[in-house]
């Protein structure tokens, strides 16, 4: 008898098969696509689908990365009339800075757009741009003539910046539009007839060569082309006054985006609509057309984004509370403000020139350091 010291006990060894490159062959996986392959498909979808395919696989992760945009998100500008003090403020990292801007004190903010400023001074009148990034100045030539709404097409440091100023004559149913450029030695104005015009509900904004603005009353839309000086009615959407009951306090915003204009209703606790320029009329957008939407408004300038993962599909303004500001938004997908108490004030925001919504340059960083 063999002692069990001795005794050999049999072992089951269980081998691993691995699977040989036929079999691999037959039955390919997606993730084995090629790199190339996967950016082109990953190029063409939206950030939100982009999102999600990324969290497949790896190599589905790495592609997705490389061909994902993500726009930037503009920041919060908060000033006082008689203070050199600005108060920056980052939406998305919850950041705050200060920064004393003493070229701006005694002087009111106009218009803002392509991270400048359109300055009025209070006590000279004149106008000039300003970069409160870089702390650049450039003059404009001297006017007496009054208006009513002032913008500017591009960069001052650009070739093709034009800056137009319209100034509504009601009762004599004409406004006279001023023109002039960086560099000029004066303004050139001229009268248009505007037979519906009552007066501007949006700021100016800029367009294909084209400045365009809305009116209340008639509810039309106008667009004025520099170069041929030519002023015309484009579009009258009356009836949708009409069919959202009225809004005698509405509020309205023009934006652009991507060569389309869009016109935003706002009305106290009633949800914002929003409405895309078509080829022949206003076209109401759906909740699934807002998808991806981010729309920023001010006193002084409105701004559309369409990438912008952590506020999507939002409609954002400023407030401030307790002496600070903040950004109060709604949210199309969820049908509700925040924060909750927000819309009892949305009709007072737009009316308070104490802030604005302002591009910050890449390296925006090396100027607040």
């Amino acid at each position: 008898m063999a002692s069990p010291s001795t005794s050999t006990s049999s072992t089951t060894i269980t081998r691993k098969r691995f699977n040989t490159k036929s079999e691999v062959a037959l039955k390919p996986s997606f993730s084995d696509l090629p790199s190339s392959l996967l950016e082109v498909i990953m190029s063409r979808l939206v950030l939100k689908d982009n999102i999600i395919a990324s969290a497949s696989c790896k190599s589905w992760c790495e592609a997705a990365l490389s061909v994902r945009v993500v726009e930037k998100h503009p920041w919060l500008l908060s000033f006082s009339k008689r203070s050199s003090l600005f108060e920056l403020h980052d939406p998305v990292q919850s950041k705050s800075y200060t920064l004393n801007l003493p070229d701006l004190a005694e002087s009111t903010v106009r218009y803002s757009s392509h991270s400048w400023l359109l300055m009025h001074a209070s006590t000279t009148k004149d106008l000039f741009f300003f970069n409160p990034f870089t702390r650049e100045l450039i003059s404009l030539p001297k006017s007496t003539l009054p208006f009513q709404a002032i913008a500017f097409s591009s960069p001052p440091t650009s070739d093709n910046c034009v800056v137009v100023a319209l100034n509504f004559k009601l009762r004599q149913h004409y406004v006279t539009i001023s023109t002039c450029h960086p560099g000029a030695t004066e303004w050139i104005t001229e009268a248009f007839p505007a037979a519906l015009l009552y007066y501007m509900k949006s700021k100016l904004v800029y367009l294909n060569d084209r400045f365009y603005c809305f009116t209340f009353g008639g509810d039309s839309l106008y667009s004025f082309h520099p170069s041929s000086r030519t002023w015309v009615c484009l579009a009258d959407v009356y009836h949708y006054h009409q069919l959202q009951g009225g809004w005698e306090r509405r509020e309205t915003f023009l934006a652009e985006k991507q060569g389309e204009l869009f016109l935003v209703f706002t009305c106290g606790k009633e949800k914002p609509v929003v409405f895309k320029q078509g080829s022949l009329q206003w076209e109401k957008m759906s909740s699934t057309e807002l998808d991806g939407f981010t729309i920023f408004f001010s006193s002084y300038y409105s701004q559309i984004r369409t990438n912008l993962p952590w506020m999507r599909k939002n409609l954002c303004s400023l407030r401030f509370g307790n002496n600070r500001m903040r950004c109060l938004s709604y949210s199309f997908d969820k049908s509700r403000y925040n924060p909750h108490k927000g819309s009892l004030s949305w009709l007072k925001l737009v009316s308070r020139p104490k802030c604005l919504w302002i591009d910050p340059p890449d390296n925006v960083l090396d100027y607040l350091g």
